[in-house]
């Protein structure tokens, strides 16, 4: 398998353990002994922010501890998105680790003094697993590609179950995740982040094909429009499973919202049917993995939620992918995709 550090921004992680024991102290004033190991940065993963692997050792009461932790820092120059959702990203990961609504890595301290790490920062537990990584695809190499059809099986239904899970979480206990006057949840929410977004990205270069396929979608506007939390970057990629292919974690929600249910169903499929589907780029369709029409049945069943017009907030997906994509290959000095390829995807004449 190929060994890939895919991180926007690294740093001296000798200096870096020195500066989280001091800092481990102030947060934990009856330890004693603390020692940071086994920093790392998590491989084929951790493409928007830095995000770093360690160990934390102490003694306290008399006892030692150990405890596994993700450190994510906020980004710096490299910001994906126009919208600054560092502070909401650990809410909502307390909010679904302390009432048990799907699994999440436990959200252990947020810090918002810049001056340690050169930007505020938080630190979560980390969870045992593994992960389908992006980089390389992993439905090209790796664990999910050897596993067994009737493995994938476990872990495509495993997968639609916490996928699901997400719109069983209260609204109101997420009031902090609302969007501005008249764009404060529902559609309208997320309809207004990724106009914005589309805007951001033409301060420097004209897309017209963006406004186009804005103005497409505005006019098929789906009378489906369920209310619920949105996870923001739906995919196996970004979940961990165990040996028995099962969850461990739900992992990067740096861009949630309460922009309504179908939003991550939408992802979900569509990054599914490129990655591992009957659209892949990467070889034959993984045996096992349900289809689009089985994870809908399942989502429904679970949720007990319509999800009619489910291509329209599918097309609204590529869209966001879209927006996505090209921001990143900015930042990255890669070429942008070809106009007429971008047409044909977000269905612009």
């Amino acid at each position: 398998m190929s060994d890939v550090i895919v991180a926007p921004e690294t740093r001296d992680l000798d200096e870096l353990a020195t500066r989280l024991a001091g800092w481990l102290g102030t947060r934990m004033p009856q330890a004693s002994d603390i020692a940071i190991a086994n920093l790392a940065y998590p491989r084929g993963a951790g493409q928007s922010h830095e995000t770093i692997l360690f160990d934390a050792h102490w003694r306290e009461a008399g006892r030692d501890h150990a405890q596994g932790c993700v450190l994510r820092i906020k980004p710096r120059s490299f910001t994906v998105f126009p919208d600054n959702l560092f502070d909401e990203q650990y809410q909502i990961m307390k909010v679904l680790s302390d009432g048990g609504y799907v699994r999440v890595a436990r959200p252990l301290w947020f810090e918002e003094d810049a001056s340690l790490l050169g930007n505020p920062f938080f630190v979560m537990e980390k969870k045992q697993g593994r992960v389908p990584v992006s980089v390389p695809p992993y439905a090209r190499e790796g664990w999910l590609r050897d596993a067994a059809p009737e493995q994938r099986r476990v872990l495509w239904r495993n997968a639609v179950g916490q996928l699901a899970a997400i719109q069983k979480v209260p609204l109101g206990e997420c009031a902090f995740l609302k969007g501005p006057d008249g764009a404060e949840q529902g559609l309208e929410q997320e309809w207004e982040k990724y106009t914005r977004f589309a805007a951001w990205l033409q301060e420097t270069e004209t897309l017209p094909v963006l406004d186009e396929a804005l103005a497409r979608l505005k006019a098929l506007w789906p009378k489906n429009r369920p209310e619920g939390l949105v996870w923001g970057d739906a995919r196996i990629g970004n979940m961990m499973f165990d040996e028995n292919f099962d969850v461990v974690a739900v992992m990067d929600w740096e861009q949630p919202s309460l922009g309504g249910a179908l939003h991550d169903l939408a992802w979900f499929c569509v990054l599914a049917d490129t990655m591992h589907g009957p659209q892949s780029t990467y070889g034959a369709p993984l045996e096992g993995m349900g289809s689009r029409d089985e994870t809908v049945d399942l989502w429904e069943e679970i949720t007990g939620k319509s999800a009619a017009d489910l291509g329209w907030y599918e097309d609204f997906a590529q869209f966001k992918m879209t927006c996505t994509g090209i921001r990143l290959g900015h930042l990255r000095g890669a070429p942008m995709m070809d106009e007429a390829a971008m047409r044909t995807r977000l269905k612009v004449e």
